[in-house]
């Protein structure tokens, strides 16, 4: 079966690269990188993303969204990553898709359009600190009346969001999805440290905290929004490994050393070659993780995980080489080099590492 991105699909991975290259490049991302204290989201560039509809694309058309699913999300999600994008589009994404995977019929109503439209920031706090990014790693706990305690952490720009889908395990064992005011009494929100400037970090506690349970949770839920952000984030991966690599390319085809460009010494152009190889296979178990997700397919989970385990592992490689194959520059501080590197460097343990992948491919293959 031959299988490709649609001709819609290729203009959307187009057009939001080309307004990104045009309206936020990587002077703008270096703005942000050098503000730390800054919460790391741009308002005119998240304007434009609600505007052209790049928040709707996974939210049903009922609800004023595309109606689209996650192969067309990871062709966003693999843009920004090129584009080492800061803001909480990811974040607000699935928390939109908690809501249309478990939410009532109001809450769905309530809650979709505006996210579509940008005008809600959402996002997740799935697990504890250190924990598994599966039901294990849940550290928030609900009362029979259905308020939460306990803590989530690292959870991504809850310094600017209107709501937080908290996983919380319940009395009988059972896992639950909330939807909590982060400026509720009883929320604690405490800034991180990162290596990478392109995104905020915190640790949300929770003392008795009033929580809106979505009508429809249960573990399932929970697992099916980890693999979407498994799957968005190896699109990210993928996203910054593919841009890291024509950029090495680039710079080593007009660097001169000892009277010859350095992309044409044989060692460079083998490493590069293999790297472009493992990029592809990447892109590639990318898409079909994402079409197995959309499609309802039995090996979504196994997809889910080669996708995820390929994209991290082939993202540092790539951004390691980027800056060893750009000299003395790449080092710097100056240079673009490390944005990519640190992106790809905290990305690849978000929503489950490559050893924590691979062994749900070995439990789903040889223990199965």
């Amino acid at each position: 079966m031959y299988f490709a991105l649609t001709d819609e699909q290729r203009a959307l991975g187009d057009s939001v690269r080309e307004y990104l290259a045009d309206r936020f490049d990587l002077t703008a991302v270096r703005g942000v990188f050098e503000d730390p204290r800054g919460d790391g989201h741009p308002r005119e560039l998240w304007k434009a993303v609600g505007e052209q509809g790049w928040l709707a694309v996974c939210v049903p058309e009922d609800y004023d969204g595309l109606g689209l699913g996650v192969l067309d999300a990871q062709v966003v999600a693999r843009a920004f990553g090129a584009g080492v994008v800061p803001g909480p589009w990811l974040t607000t994404v699935l928390a939109g898709e908690a809501v249309r995977l478990a939410g009532s019929d109001d809450q769905q109503a309530r809650l979709l359009g505006p996210v579509a439209t940008g005008d809600t920031v959402a996002t997740v706090a799935v697990r504890g600190e250190g924990g598994r990014f599966d039901a294990s790693g849940v550290r928030v706990r609900a009362a029979a009346d259905g308020t939460l305690t306990g803590t989530a952490s690292p959870v991504e720009y809850v310094g600017v969001a209107d709501t937080v889908v908290v996983a919380a395990t319940e009395p009988g064992g059972a896992i639950g999805l909330y939807l909590v005011d982060p400026h509720a009494a009883g929320v604690t929100v405490t800034g991180l440290d990162s290596y990478d400037g392109t995104t905020r970090l915190f640790a949300v506690g929770l003392e008795g905290v009033a929580g809106e349970r979505l009508a429809g949770s249960s573990a399932e839920v929970l697992t099916a929004l980890l693999d979407r952000g498994a799957v968005l984030t190896a699109a990210d991966l993928v996203g910054v490994a593919r841009e890291a690599l024509t950029r090495t390319v680039s710079y080593d085809i007009d660097r001169v050393q000892f009277g010859k460009p350095v992309g044409s010494f044989q060692a460079l152009k083998h490493h590069l070659a293999d790297l472009h190889i493992g990029v592809t296979m990447a892109e590639h178990a990318v898409l079909y993780a994402a079409f197995a997700l959309d499609s309802g397919s039995g090996d979504a989970p196994l997809a889910v995980s080669v996708a995820k385990s390929k994209a991290a592992d082939v993202a540092r490689e790539v951004t390691a080489t980027m800056i060893q194959y750009h000299g003395g520059i790449g080092y710097t501080w100056e240079h673009e080099a490390h944005f990519f590197y640190k992106r790809a460097k905290r990305e690849a343990y978000a929503y489950g590492s490559a050893v924590e992948h691979r062994d749900r491919i070995a439990a789903l293959t040889i223990d199965g």
